[in-house]
C-alpha cells in the first residue's frame, strides 16, 4: 500500500476511483490496452457477487451451462438490429492455426445468437419449454474509452437466456430477473437502485423492451448496473426456434436475456467509497472482520495471542483475517484495512484481555464515533449484529445521497442545470427527438423510465406536449 494520501473524491473522482482500485489491489492494468487483471482481492469480491446471484438464479429454476467463446460471423448477421448495434465493438478472428478461416469468427460480445442456434436444435415441443439457462463467462467488446471494472475490452459476467411458449411468460421472466437484480443490489450490495424501462434509443440491440437497474454513484453520475431484455420472437425467427404447441401447430418461441457484470464491482466502489478508500458492504466483503492484536513486549504478546486465536475460532462463521504482521505499527494496519474497506476491525491489547473486552471499529464510521468497547461474551452474536447494522447504514446513506441529488426541474433551463449536478426526474412525451435534444445540449441521457410512476399526467420537460410518464435524465458511465 502506498503511504501517499488518496486524491479527494470531490476534487478528482476519476483519479480517486483508479487509485483506490490499484492501491487496494483489486485490479491492475493489463499489457493489452483496455484490459484488466482482476487481482485476488477484487476476484474475491466478484466471487461473492457470483454466489449471491447464482443462489437466486437456482432458486428460480435456472441452471448453468457453458457456450463457446467463438461465434460464426454469419450468426450475428442474422438479426439485423443486433449486428448493427454491436458491429463497432466486435473483435473478429480471421486466422486460425496459421490458415485463413473460411468464415470469420467473432469473439463473443454476448451470446444470444449462438444460444439461439442451439435452442433451435433442442426445442421441439411445448414439453421442452421453458428453457432457463444461465452462463458465467467472459465477453469482449472493443471499447474506445476504458476504465477499470466499468468499461474494459474483456469483462466477466453472467448472461441468462430463456425460451418460453408465450409472450406473457417471457415478459414475466424478464421482470422476475430484473427484480432478482434489484433484490441483490439492495440487500447484498447495499446499493439503492431504480428499476425501470429503457427508452427505444437506449434499449439492447435486438430487444423489444429492455429493463435496467440504475444506481447513483458518489459523483452523482448514473451507472447501468444490470439489464434484463424481452426479446420477443426476434431471435427465434432469426434462428428458427420453433415448437409444436398444444394443438400440434408450429410456433416460434419467445425469448429473454439478462446480464450483470464485473461493472457491479465498480458500482460498489463508487457508491460506498470515501476519501479513506473502499467501504465494502459486509454481505459481500472478501474480509468481513480483521483482528488486530496490539502488544509491545513478548510478555504482552504471550497474553494477547491465545485470546486472538480463541476469538478467531469463535468467529468461524465469518470471513476473518488476523493481521499478525510485526514489521508495521498498529496505526499502519488500521489505515491499511480502512483503505481496503473491511467492514469491522477488532482491536485486542493487554488491557482488553484484563477487562475481558475488545474494541470494535466500524469502517462506515471512522474515528472515535465508530469505536466501541464490547464484552468478549457472546462475541459472535455481537459481531453478527454489528455487521447487520453496518450493512443497513451503508444502504441508508447511499439512498439519502441519491434522494438529496435527485431533482424535479420546472423548465428546460432548470433541467440543463440539474444534469450538471445530479439526476432530473421529469415528464417526457416519449419522442426520440426530445431525448436526442437533451443529450446534445447536456450530454445527459434517459437512464430509465421508472416502473414506479407517480400517476397522472404532465407536460414534457423538453417540448411541453402532454406526457404520461416520468423519466430520469442524468450523465452516466
Amino acid at each position: 500500500m502506498s503511504d501517499d494520501k488518496l486524491p479527494i473524491r470531490t476534487e478528482n473522482f476519476p483519479e480517486w476511483y483508479n487509485q483506490v482500485i490499484l492501491r487496494t489491489e483489486m485490479a491492475d492494468y493489463a499489457p493489452v490496452r483496455g484490459c484488466m487483471v482482476v487481482r485476488p482481492y477484487g476476484w474475491a469480491l466478484w466471487e461473492n457477487i457470483q454466489q449471491a446471484l447464482d443462489r437466486r438464479f437456482k432458486a428460480t429454476g435456472h441452471v448453468n451451462a457453458a457456450f463457446p467463446l467463438f461465434i460464426p460471423m454469419s450468426f450475428l448477421e442474422k438479426e439485423k438490429e443486433h449486428v448493427e448495434g454491436f458491429s463497432p465493438e466486435l473483435a473478429i478472428v480471421t486466422i486460425g492455426g496459421g490458415q485463413k478461416l473460411e468464415e470469420p469468427l467473432v469473439v463473443r460480445p454476448t451470446s444470444e445468437t449462438i444460444i439461439g442456434y442451439m435452442y433451435s436444435k433442442w426445442i421441439q415441443s411445448h414439453r421442452d419449454l421453458p428453457v432457463l439457462i444461465n452462463q458465467w463467462g467472459n465477453v469482449v467488446r472493443w471499447e474506445l474509452r476504458t476504465r477499470l471494472f466499468l468499461r474494459t475490452l474483456e469483462f466477466y459476467w453472467q448472461e441468462g437466456h430463456t425460451a418460453h411458449a408465450t409472450a406473457k411468460e417471457a415478459e414475466e421472466e424478464t421482470l422476475r430477473m430484473l427484480d432478482t437484480y434489484a433484490d441483490f443490489a439492495i440487500n447484498d450490495a447495499a446499493v439503492p437502485v431504480v428499476p425501470g424501462r429503457k427508452s427505444n434509443a437506449e434499449k439492447f440491440a435486438g430487444a423489444v423492451r429492455s429493463y435496467t437497474i440504475e444506481a447513483m454513484m458518489g459523483d452523482t453520475k448514473a451507472l447501468q448496473a444490470g439489464t434484463s431484455h424481452f426479446l420477443g420472437q426476434n431471435f427465434a425467427k432469426a434462428f428458427d426456434i420453433k415448437f409444436s404447441d398444444w394443438n400440434n401447430e408450429l410456433q416460434y418461441v419467445w425469448t429473454t436475456s439478462w446480464g450483470l457484470s464485473t461493472r457491479f464491482v465498480g458500482a460498489i466502489i463508487m457508491t460506498h467509497g470515501d476519501d479513506q478508500g473502499l467501504v465494502l458492504p459486509p454481505k459481500l466483503a472478501p474480509i468481513q472482520v480483521v483482528i488486530v492484536p496490539i502488544y509491545k513486549s513478548d510478555e504482552d504478546k504471550s497474553r494477547v495471542m491465545p485470546v486472538v486465536e480463541a476469538i478467531t475460532k469463535e468467529l468461524v462463521d465469518f470471513r476473518v483475517k488476523v493481521d499478525a504482521r510485526e514489521e508495521v505499527t498498529p496505526g499502519f494496519k488500521f489505515n491499511d484495512w480502512e483503505m481496503r474497506g473491511v467492514p469491522l476491525r477488532i482491536e485486542i491489547g493487554p488491557k482488553d484481555v484484563d477487562k475481558g473486552t475488545v474494541v470494535f471499529a466500524r469502517r462506515d464510521m471512522l474515528g472515535r464515533a465508530g469505536k466501541s468497547f464490547v464484552s468478549m461474551d457472546q462475541l459472535a452474536a455481537q459481531v453478527a449484529e454489528m455487521l447487520k447494522t453496518i450493512q443497513a447504514s451503508l444502504f441508508d446513506r447511499a439512498l439519502a445521497f441519491r434522494q438529496a441529488n435527485t431533482f424535479d426541474p420546472q423548465n428546460y433551463d432548470d433541467l440543463m442545470q440539474i444534469t450538471e449536478k445530479g439526476w432530473a426526474l421529469s415528464w417526457w412525451c416519449g419522442d426520440a427527438a426530445c431525448e436526442a435534444k437533451v443529450k446534445e445540449d447536456t450530454k445527459a441521457s434517459t437512464r430509465c423510465i421508472p416502473l414506479e410512476q407517480p400517476g397522472g399526467a404532465g407536460k414534457c420537460i423538453v417540448c411541453g406536449k402532454p406526457a404520461t410518464e416520468k423519466v430520469f435524465f442524468a450523465k452516466a458511465y
